[in-house]
């Protein structure tokens, strides 16, 4: 009800307003010559008395039901009247009409009148009602540098110079003119124009003394709020300096046709333009201004121009010149603390209202920011498939990615969005989607997540990736469909869409080596073929320069990434000319469809999620109690972090009475981080080698033993320790308490006693009364002096380890061994002939160079690195790289 008054009350002013025009209409139509000065003063003040009517502040209301007049400058009833016989010269202006003038802006005085219609809008409007969009080819933009204060403040846009800036210019125009539109229709059909009220005549009308002022604060009553954000009363400014030419001046004349719930006001001076032979397109709703001399003429478009019926102003225009420097920079900081304000998004403002009600099957879409007070959203989909992120460090990466993925999280359910989230550096980027010991919960969205993720990781992820690349795409054959949204699911629930996140991703092609390699051949499979399967990637770095692995490649995968992404510092993802984000302050970013290209940058603020902790926070926990029961955590890789034999579910759910005893070393460094074992079998050479001088090498060997020790019954199996180095010592007590708890005999032996129980293990009447033997020696490489003694038959306990190894597993005899080095290795089992006598390897601080001549192949790829090692089982011809095992609260970094 207090709206619908409003509304009758501004109506009704707006209407006497009119009927005050209509009564000076008649009146000078009814006036002949006038016989003297006085006369011509008396109908001039009548003239500035109808102005003032118009231009005054009608009842407060929420929105104006038609156009606003603003003035242009002063009419004179004659060429010598005084100044008292002047008066204003409106024209309406704002939504649905606009205004054109025949000369451009090369002319000073047209360049005059544009910068002081842009002040004095403003100046009527409440702060952030109108945005302005300028382009100035014919002068380089030169027109607007006077305002340069109100585009530093964010309240103007740089003006557009070329073609290319003035068509992205005119696609935000016809988005802004859809947009409102839509929402007027939504809103009840009732078009706006500017909210509250204005600042008095002064800024449009001038005063009664008819003086080109320019004054008022331009709040007047909207300190109470401009319009939401988004919404239909906001008005766009569009302000040409001189007319576009060929598509694009059609385009801005079909804005002026789009009446005014589109919300837009055009400004074009240089129309119609003087070309010969050229009919330019006619512009709607437009008052047409023509310059004569030092006077202009006012009236309406072309075929009605200044006739005698009254369409037109019968007196010539004095134009109004420039605001005042103190206006416009009161004006710019004014308007530019509104802006900032305005601007500022809170985190939540990100989120739906409800979350997972959204639909992945035409593409995934979230708000990331505000461009101004316009909302920026992104997609995943046909258009932007993939996205490239850049920025210097601290520029606010980790933040936008963080807000980017709540935002998906927030939209779409675990049905709809999977993540695959890969840090590879500093390990903070993604902590927050994992549980931890403070905190239970995780985004059930997350599939798996790298934390300081090794470049072996990331390419067993994006392995995985093709794998499930290659299932839809043989499941899209299968049922004869070619979008994902088509692909049927036998429990009726979507296919997700994939988003796989890498940040610092150019550590994962760091070298050029055959990880690096095989991580560009996947990386362009996944990005030529993702967008069909529904499979999105993200690449994060600080830097494009210097990936010596992705030379030539550029093209094939990068080209894949329209969506550029530049944060503070970030210029290396956008295109070579294109600077604009060196002088980013941090928080924002250039946003670039259009694979970097200038024109097509979009500045965007977005929100700090760090600041918003505790609501963060909230959505985490509130999406993770919504979880399906039944959800499992996301696979999470910590690359500082070492494993412990005790907490791997293998090795909790091992008991006695499986085919074949498994030897559990290490956990594979893959997506599941599956558990990294040696099946122990009667296959000859079925016996571990550990290989290095790290002490990490004892507690691999003591993972394994105490493995073993749970598959069989107590009694059944016979362990023999031989603690041969001093480092050792501590670890092979704990491994014999251990096994003698698990109620398996345990016989110590030095490397005498163990140069006597190899000889007995060689053959087969050595073997002790139980299913299997494990002999466990913790440098194996500290016995070669005594086993190379030979007896009085010639025979060495060298020899007959080799029979142990050729022939043991027959009968149940397995050797779990460190040798810290693999030159002893070699020679104490016959030689690198003898390699598949001892069919696994547990290479710890060993290079690949080593291990390529050991093995009889070309080099690993492989490098030594701390918590790392690798696992060569050579009967299946399969290498992985592990985290090994080592006991809790002695992890070990030396030599590694």
């Amino acid at each position: 009800m207090g709206l619908a008054a409003t509304y009758r009350r501004a109506l009704a002013a707006h209407r006497q307003a009119y009927v005050h025009l209509a009564a000076a209409s008649r009146e000078l139509t009814s006036l002949a010559a006038p016989a003297d000065t006085g006369q011509l003063a008396d109908v001039a003040a009548r003239l500035r008395r109808i102005g003032d009517v118009v231009t005054a502040a009608p009842e407060p209301a929420g929105f104006f039901p038609g156009p606003i007049p603003v003035r242009v400058g002063l009419a004179g009833t004659s060429e010598s009247a005084a100044p008292g016989g002047l008066f204003p010269a409106i024209v309406p202006l704002t939504g649905g009409t606009h205004l054109a003038i025949d000369a451009d802006a090369r002319d000073p005085r047209v360049a005059a009148l544009l910068r002081g219609l842009v002040v004095r809008l403003l100046l009527a409007a409440p702060p952030g009602a109108v945005r302005v969009a300028t382009m100035d080819t014919a002068a380089l933009g030169a027109t607007f540098v006077p305002l340069r204060a109100l585009v530093e403040a964010g309240v103007l846009q740089p003006p557009a110079t070329n073609d290319q800036e003035v068509a992205a210019l005119l696609d935000a125009a016809e988005r802004h003119a859809r947009t409102t539109q839509d929402r007027v229709r939504a809103a009840g059909g009732v078009p706006g124009g500017l909210p509250g009220r204005f600042a008095g005549g002064s800024a449009s009308g001038g005063p009664a003394s008819g003086g080109p002022a320019f004054g008022g604060s331009g709040s007047g009553d909207a300190a109470a709020g401009g319009p939401a954000f988004g919404g239909p009363d906001e008005l766009l400014l569009v302000v040409a300096a001189s007319a576009p030419q060929g598509r694009e001046l059609n385009r801005l004349a079909a804005l002026t046709h789009a009446g005014p719930s589109a919300g837009v006001c055009v400004l074009v001076a240089g129309y119609p333009p003087r070309v010969a032979g050229l009919t330019p397109p006619e512009l709607g709703g437009t008052t047409q201004i023509r310059v004569e001399g030092d006077r202009a003429r006012v009236g309406d478009p072309p075929g009605h121009l200044f006739s005698s019926d009254g369409s037109g102003l019968a007196v010539p225009v004095r134009l109004d010149g420039d605001p005042p420097r103190q206006v416009i920079d009161e004006l710019a900081d004014q308007l530019g603390e509104q802006s900032r304000r305005g601007s500022e998004l809170d985190f939540t403002d990100l989120l739906p209202a409800r979350p997972w009600t959204e639909s992945s099957a035409a593409g995934l879409r979230t708000v990331i920011g505000r461009a101004g007070r316009d909302a920026v959203a992104l997609a995943f989909d046909d258009k932007t498939p993939h996205w490239l992120v850049g920025g210097r460090t601290g520029a606010g990466k980790t933040v936008f990615l963080l807000d980017v993925l709540y935002g998906l999280a927030a939209r779409y359910s675990p049905d709809e969005l999977a993540l695959y989230l890969l840090d590879f550096k500093e390990g903070i980027s993604f902590t927050e989607f994992v549980p931890t010991g403070r905190d239970p919960s995780w985004i059930p969205h997350a599939r798996a997540v790298g934390i300081e993720s090794d470049r072996e990781y990331g390419v067993a992820v994006l392995r995985e990736l093709r794998r499930e690349l290659n299932r839809r795409a043989s499941a899209f054959k299968r049922h004869g469909v070619t979008k994902l949204a088509d692909l049927p699911r036998d429990d009726g629930r979507p296919v997700p869409r994939v988003v796989a996140v890498i940040d610092e991703f150019h550590v994962l092609f760091a070298g050029n080596d055959a990880v690096a390699r095989e991580a560009v051949a996947l990386l362009e499979e996944l990005a030529r073929k993702g967008r069909s399967y529904g499979i999105h990637l993200v690449l994060a770095s600080q830097s494009m320069s210097g990936i010596e692995a992705l030379y030539g490649k550029t093209d094939s995968i990068f080209g894949q990434f329209p969506l550029r992404i530049a944060l503070a510092g970030g210029n290396g993802v956008l295109d070579p000319l294109n600077d604009a984000a060196g002088a980013l302050p941090v928080g924002s970013a250039v946003v670039n469809p259009a694979a970097g290209i200038r024109s097509a940058n979009t500045v965007v603020r977005f929100p700090d999620a760090h600041a918003s902790a505790g609501q963060v926070a909230a959505l985490r926990h509130e999406l993770w109690r919504a979880r399906a029961a039944g959800s499992r955590p996301p696979a999470v890789f910590k690359g500082y972090e070492s494993a412990h034999v005790e907490d791997d579910p293998t090795f909790a759910g091992l008991a006695p009475g499986g085919r074949r005893p498994l030897a559990l070393v290490g956990r594979v460094v893959d997506v599941d981080l599956t558990s990294a074992m040696f099946p122990i079998d009667a296959t000859p050479g079925r016996h571990l080698a550990v290989v290095g001088t790290s002490p990490v090498g004892a507690d691999v060997l003591h993972a394994a033993a105490v493995s073993l020790a749970r598959q069989h019954r107590p009694g059944t199996v016979a362990f023999l320790l031989a603690p041969l180095v001093a480092g050792a010592d501590q670890v092979a007590d704990e491994t014999a308490e251990t096994l003698a708890a698990a109620g398996h005999p345990v016989t110590r032996l030095d490397a005498q006693t163990l140069r006597d129980e190899i000889r007995k293990l060689a053959e087969p009447a050595g073997r002790q009364s139980t299913d299997r033997t494990y002999l466990v020696v913790f440098g194996m490489d500290a016995a070669s002096g005594v086993l190379g003694i030979t007896d009085a038959s010639f025979r060495s306990g060298l020899d007959d380890l080799r029979t142990m190894l050729r022939q043991g597993p027959a009968y149940g005899v397995h050797l779990l061994g460190w040798w810290r080095g693999l030159s002893r290795l070699s020679d104490d089992i016959g030689g690198s002939f003898k390699r598949d006598d001892v069919a696994c390897l547990v290479a710890l601080n060993v290079t690949g160079a080593e291990l390529g001549s050991y093995l009889g192949t070309q080099e690993l790829p492989y490098a030594p690195r701390a918590n790392r090692a690798l696992l060569i089982d050579r009967h299946d011809q399969r290498t992985r790289l592990i985290v090994p095992f080592v006991r809790p609260g002695h992890e070990f970094d030396e030599g590694l």
